[in-house]
């Protein structure tokens, strides 16, 4: 799931150098918090939050095929 959210962000910003993607496990969830330059925050938002709905969507997809439930929260 990490190389998955790391690949889509780094298409998507001007700096794929600063794209950091880690991943932490909790007891209900993985959780995978995706940092990247504050001039790309935009870029992987999008308009109303609609890449990162997609982003999320196209995760969650990937997740359901092993049976796991993935969070993608986005960081400053």
């Amino acid at each position: 799931m990490k190389e998955l959210v790391e690949v889509i962000a780094k298409s998507l910003v001007d700096y794929p150098e600063e794209v950091v993607v880690t991943e932490s496990e909790n007891e209900k969830a993985i959780v995978l918090e995706l940092r990247v330059s504050q001039s790309d925050m935009g870029k992987v938002i999008g308009k109303q939050g609609r890449i990162a709905k997609a982003l999320r969507t196209v995760v969650k997809a990937a997740a359901s095929k092993e049976d796991k439930k993935v969070i993608v929260e986005i960081m400053q």
